[in-house]
């Protein structure tokens, strides 16, 4: 039995430059596909992941803990709110310029931001 893989690709992006390309994508006819977020040492590395005729790309943008912030994407891609909303609420990001901002209560969650690094500023 065979096995299909279609191949991703992963570029690297400054998140000042996040807004920008998302906007050149949505020209371009991508999808929005998902936003994942995880914790590293000194970071938080969030992957933007973009599909057009079943080709995966994946904007990949390293925040570091002690400015934890990226902008939003909403102006091209209004759905990703609920993403950018879980980056707040999860994580404890800052996301500047969401168009549907649930300041915090998109989850109801036992304690602010469970997967801020230990030893963060809340």
């Amino acid at each position: 039995m065979s096995v299909w893989r279609e191949e991703q690709k992963t570029d690297g992006i400054d998140r000042d430059a996040l807004p920008g390309r998302a906007a050149e994508l949505m020209k371009d006819g991508y999808r929005l596909v998902a936003v994942t977020c995880t914790t590293l040492d000194y970071s938080f590395e969030l992957t933007y992941s973009f599909d057009r005729e079943h080709s995966l790309l994946n904007l990949r943008v390293v925040v570091p803990n002690s400015d934890p912030s990226v902008p939003s994407i909403t102006d091209s891609y209004f759905c990703a709110f609920t993403y950018e909303n879980e980056l707040q609420d999860l994580f404890g990001l800052k996301v500047p310029g969401l168009k549907l901002d649930f300041g915090g209560n998109f989850y109801r969650k036992a304690v602010s931001a469970p997967f801020r690094p230990a030893g963060e500023a809340k």
